[in-house]
């Protein structure tokens, strides 16, 4: 699998969580008994979040590192 692929498909399935996390939210508030949302529903929603902001949190990580981590080796190949 080609690195793009991988990236692309972690992000599209992050914001798939959001918008389902956000969508089941919304849902559950217009739901009987109107005007509270179930706190299996508000489980599931912050699950969703937890996900969508680990796979953005490590890709943000990997990137930083390696860029650090670049910029070192050709600090030290320069002298």
């Amino acid at each position: 699998m080609d690195k793009n692929t991988r990236e692309n498909i972690q992000v599209a399935s992050a914001i798939g969580m959001l918008i389902g996390g956000f969508a089941l939210a919304v849902i559950g508030f217009f739901t009987p008994p109107v005007g509270q949302i179930h706190e299996s529903v508000l489980g599931i929603f912050a699950e969703c979040l937890i996900y969508a902001g680990s796979i953005f949190g490590v890709a943000i990580y990997i990137q930083t590192k390696y860029a650090e981590l670049r910029a070192y080796v050709e600090e030290r190949t320069r002298r």
